[in-house]
């Protein structure tokens, strides 16, 4: 959870219990890093409950149902979308309908675009290597 409140810890932790069918079958595809990749289900961050995180890229998935185009529901998401944007988070939203067609493939989708916003490298730990002093790496050439 990245700094939300009691009540949404509690709230995502009923919603793992209750999952909607596209979501469960996404989930079957995401967990364990089968995409190479940590994600985690009805992630509690800040008001909100995102129905699937990756926190090492910030990467926040949610799948729509029908009751995302209902009155009203759009702006909220746009409002949501906008707040968690400007915390630093990639929100990519995916229509159940595509899910529940091919999760597997819907998985994979998510897998590229991740790997898109993953660092070519990542930096080691400490300090970098010191270059190599005369007698060190072939240099002794008496």
């Amino acid at each position: 959870m990245v700094g939300a409140p009691d009540k949404t810890v509690k709230l995502a932790r009923k919603l793992r219990r209750e999952m909607t069918l596209p979501e469960g079958l996404l989930w079957r595809e995401l967990r364990g890093k089968r995409t190479g990749l940590k994600f985690r289900r009805q992630f509690p961050v800040l008001d909100y409950v995102a129905d699937f995180a990756c926190i090492e890229i910030r990467l926040l998935i949610e799948v729509d149902g029908m009751a995302h185009a209902l009155a009203g529901r759009p702006e909220r998401d746009a409002r949501r979308d906008r707040i968690l944007t400007e915390r630093g988070w990639q929100i990519v939203r995916i229509a159940a309908s595509e899910v529940l067609k091919d999760a597997a493939a819907t998985a994979q989708s998510i897998a590229t675009f991740a790997a898109s916003l993953r660092p070519l490298h990542h930096p080691a730990d400490g300090p970098p290597p010191s270059p190599p002093t005369r007698g060190q790496a072939g240099e002794d050439r008496a």
